[in-house]
Formats: structure tokens, C-alpha cells, sequence
């Protein structure tokens, strides 16, 4: 295939156009000087970063040839994967030679960005691939083919370049991510305008089209997929401080003494972070479920820590509603979790419970140690009428008490995590887990009894405030001795390493 190289000659640039790349260094890497009575030339216009032109035909050409080298040939996915990267690599420096025989030579950095477009396009991700690349980038807001809002870690907001030359490229690059999303069928189509998927370096994407005035998308960001309860207890500066030493042990021994747990908060507030570190503490060849509707907790990558995980994924239903009115081929984490009580293991763990499945699922840890799932709630006051809100969603049969009785009796904790966020005032989302609730039982009027364990202190975060009742011996059996905690409850004070600096100053005792 012979391709023209593609000049880009300044003066024909539109009025009002604008560029990311800096102006080119002279030829002979030196600076001279004008003379003074001469004024300076006008320096021209920075040639555009990337021509979207240029990708899509050495993308037609790269796909050319590895549909060659594909013919006639055994190869494994591995195989595949090194030729296409070695292809790619040949086309684009085919190119750079080219444009640099025309007398307009690509940078390093304008090759390189070339090279990951191309490569991009071919996999199907196109110009979403420079955001999921860029470990800055914590969130994408995509309203539209050209207003793609960024949050980047620390709370700093910018907006990129369009992500597509129109809203139907855009709807077809978010289908063809669709059609290549893990093990279960996902799609974007008119029947169904909605999309929720893991991207394949871990990242959720979240799309609607029809039902909107454009087709909106919004990519959330997971740069920690491998992390622990030490990770998040300050020893790692890419991760916010969210538990203190005294936090770490107490929830690595809830973990060894098989402790039932649910983790709530907000949205983005990191309650997949938490429940990542506690997994972390399950030994790695212990056999456990893990039910999600689009895989994120474990990495992307195979040869993960945990061998013997056993990780299912609902699937959306397509066409027809059956008598239950259910889309036809629909399976959902509530169905998944019957099953899973048939795997032979100890541990299920849902990523989150956000429909009928609480039901199941708290009938689940009834029969069960050490599972695990996270849940949205505002507050924590508010997690056990979340519970009652969802089980009333699973049938006319279950009642508020019904409810009640199943999380009293099911949850040994509640593990809070809190986040506050100060962007709008110059400072940055704190997040951290602000209490550890110990689930007592159901008292008098079928009413939930929790202990705090660990509550808000001076500064929201969580210390000291009871000794825990009920799991104490659990905690003994596994060498974790509970009344370490008393010299801390009694000073009110917790074993944080660094001091929260809000913008607001000095945070009041909740």
C-alpha cells in the first residue's frame, strides 16, 4: 500500500484554531539573534498534535497487514499481541521517514503520540486511549464527541481535546469498546441505550445514548487495582491516608477471624479502594467467589495475586421478556449467588449491592465467613435504612422487619468511608474511613444495634471509642487483643501519621 505523507503547512491553519505543541527548535539547535534594527520574524503557528486523517489511514494499513500475517497461521493471543505492537511500529516509522523526506520531520514525542493513536484505533478504543494512559487523570466526564471534562487526582479539573469527530464516532468507538468487553455480552444499540463495562486497563465506563440529548460517557479511573491495608495507611504517597495503624491491625485480624463485612460511603469516596486492601489479606490459595456486574476489584492482568479466585459477572439480557419480565438470557448477581454457596467455598464478595440482590447476599453471610460487599449510603446512620430500602425491593414477601433481622443477624461490621471534598474552595477531596460499626444483633422493635468501634475524631477521621462486644473473641482466636485500644479510647486520639489540612480549619467532633 503506497500512502502520501500529509503536510501541514501553517498558513493554510483556520482562524481561531489553537495547538498543544510547541514550536519547533531551530534546525541547527542554536539561537541567533537578529540584528536590533531588524524585528524578529513572526514565529509560525505550532502544527497540530496529532491528524486524525493520518491515524485512521496507518491504522487501514497496520490492519492490512496484520490481517496478512493472520492468514494461514496458528497463534496464540500472546502472538498476536507482539506482532501487532511490531507492525505498528514499522508503519508508523514508515510514515515519520516519509514526512521527513518531504522536508517536515515528526518529533520523538509527535511519533510516540502517533504510534499509541494508531494502535488505539485498532483495538477500538481510539482516542480514548491517550486519557486511560495518563495516570493523572482520576475521572472523564465525555458530554459529547467535543466536551470532555478531566479531574485529575488532588481534585484539579481540565478540559481535553474532543475524544471523536462527531457524536455517532463517538457512539461507535463506545460500541466497539462494548463488543470487546471481557467474558459477557455488552452492547449499545437502540434497544439498549445504556452501557456499563470495564475498560482493559481496569477503568469503569459508564455510557447512555438516545435517552440523552447527546451520548454521555463518564470513565472512572482505578490507578489502584494492586493495593493493601499498608498501602492505604500512608506508606504509599500516590494513595490518600484513609486508615491509621491502629485501623490496619484491627481490620487485618477482622479479616483473618472470618468477619462478615460491608463497606459503604458515597460515590468516589473509595470504598472499592477499601474492600481491594481487604482483600488483599485473603491467603492466596483460598478458594472464594467474587460477583460483580462489570469486573473491577481484581487487575485487568492475569497471574493476580489470589489463584484460586473464582470471578463471575453478570450478563445483561437481550430481546424478549419472559413470563417473569426479565430480559431473555438476563443473569443477575442475585441468581450468581446461589451458585456460588454451591463453589465449596467460605467468601463471597460482591462489588456492590444495589438492588434485590441484598437479599440474598445477607442470606448468603448467614451461612458464610469473611464475605464482603460495599453498598451506597449518604451517612453512616443511613446504611442499615439502605439495607431495609433495598430488601423491600426484592418482593412483596420481605417486610421491614424481615430486613432488619436478616443484617442484624448476617454483618459482624459496617466500615465507613468518608469523603470530603474542597476543590470548589481551593483544596482537594479527602478521603478516609471515618467509622468501623460492630453489628450487636436486633434489639427491642426489631431495631439494628451497632457499636462504634472507631468514630469520627477532631478531624473526621476514624479513632478509638468502644471496645468491640460481640466479635471480641473472634478477634482472640486469631491472636488480636482488643483492649490494646483502651489507652486510645480514653485520650480520645488516634495513631494517624500525617495531620488533615482542610481548608476549613480545624474539623468539629461529629
Amino acid at each position: 500500500m503506497r500512502f502520501e505523507p500529509v503536510h501541514h503547512d501553517p498558513r493554510h491553519q483556520q482562524p481561531g484554531a489553537t495547538s498543544t505543541m510547541p514550536p519547533l527548535p531551530p534546525a541547527n539547535g542554536r539561537h541567533h539573534h537578529a540584528p536590533p534594527v531588524v524585528p524578529p520574524a513572526p514565529t509560525p503557528p505550532p502544527r497540530p498534535r496529532v491528524d486524525f486523517a493520518v491515524v485512521r489511514e496507518l491504522r487501514r494499513e497496520l490492519s492490512e497487514r496484520l490481517t496478512q500475517w493472520q492468514r494461514g497461521r496458528d497463534f496464540d493471543a500472546n502472538e498476536e499481541e507482539v506482532e501487532r505492537a511490531r507492525l505498528a511500529v514499522a508503519v508508523v516509522s514508515g510514515y515519520a521517514d516519509s514526512v521527513r523526506r518531504a522536508g517536515t520531520p515528526l518529533t520523538a514525542d509527535e511519533e510516540r503520540i502517533l504510534l499509541d493513536q494508531v494502535t488505539a484505533e485498532l483495538v477500538g478504543l481510539g482516542r480514548l486511549q491517550t486519557l486511560l494512559v495518563d495516570d493523572s487523570i482520576e475521572e472523564v466526564h465525555i458530554l459529547g464527541c467535543d466536551q470532555v471534562r478531566i479531574t485529575r487526582h488532588g481534585g484539579g479539573v481540565d478540559w481535553a481535546e474532543p475524544i471523536a469527530d462527531s457524536d455517532e464516532e463517538l457512539v461507535e468507538i463506545l460500541q466497539a469498546a462494548a463488543r470487546r468487553a471481557g467474558a459477557t455480552e455488552r452492547s449499545l444499540s437502540t434497544s439498549k441505550p445504556t452501557l456499563d463495562l470495564q475498560l482493559p486497563d481496569g477503568s469503569r465506563l459508564a455510557a447512555v445514548f438516545l435517552v440523552s440529548h447527546r451520548p454521555y460517557a463518564v470513565i472512572r479511573k482505578h490507578n489502584t487495582l494492586d493495593v493493601s491495608l499498608e498501602d492505604i495507611c500512608g506508606t504509599r504517597p500516590d494513595l490518600d491516608e484513609m486508615i491509621d495503624p491502629l485501623l490496619r491491625d484491627f481490620l487485618r485480624a477482622s479479616m483473618r477471624a472470618g468477619l462478615n463485612i460491608m463497606v459503604a460511603g458515597l460515590a468516589g469516596a473509595g470504598k472499592t479502594t477499601v474492600i481491594r486492601a481487604l482483600m488483599d489479606e485473603i491467603p492466596p490459595d483460598e478458594p472464594y467467589v467474587l460477583l460483580e456486574e462489570s469486573r473491577e476489584l481484581l487487575p485487568a492482568r492475569r497471574g493476580h495475586k489470589h489463584r484460586a479466585v473464582m470471578s463471575f459477572e453478570s450478563r445483561e439480557g437481550h430481546g424478549e421478556r419472559g413470563l417473569d419480565g426479565r430480559p431473555a438470557g438476563e443473569v443477575s448477581i442475585a441468581d450468581l449467588i446461589p451458585v456460588s454457596l454451591r463453589m465449596g467455598v467460605l467468601r463471597i464478595i460482591v462489588g456492590e449491592v444495589r438492588s434485590r440482590e441484598i437479599v440474598p447476599m445477607l442470606q448468603a453471610m448467614t451461612t458464610s465467613r469473611g464475605s464482603m460487599c460495599t453498598i451506597h449510603a449518604r451517612t453512616p446512620a443511613g446504611v442499615s435504612e439502605r439495607i431495609i430500602e433495598l430488601a423491600l425491593a426484592h418482593g412483596r414477601e420481605m417486610t421491614v422487619d424481615q430486613a432488619r433481622r436478616m443484617a442484624g443477624n448476617a454483618l459482624d461490621l459496617i466500615v465507613y468511608v468518608t469523603v470530603e471534598d474542597e476543590t470548589a474552595i481551593g483544596g482537594r477531596k479527602h478521603r478516609f474511613v471515618s467509622h468501623v460499626e460492630e453489628v450487636i444483633g436486633v434489639g427491642e422493635g426489631n431495631r439494628i444495634i451497632t457499636t462504634s468501634v472507631f468514630g469520627p475524631g477532631a478531624d473526621g477521621r476514624a479513632v478509638p471509642r468502644h471496645l468491640p462486644e460481640r466479635i471480641r473473641d473472634q478477634l482472640l482466636r486469631v491472636g488480636y487483643d482488643a483492649r490494646l485500644l483502651t489507652r486510645f479510647i480514653e485520650a480520645g486520639a488516634g495513631a494517624w501519621r500525617r495531620p488533615r489540612h482542610s481548608r476549613l480549619g480545624p474539623a468539629v467532633r461529629r
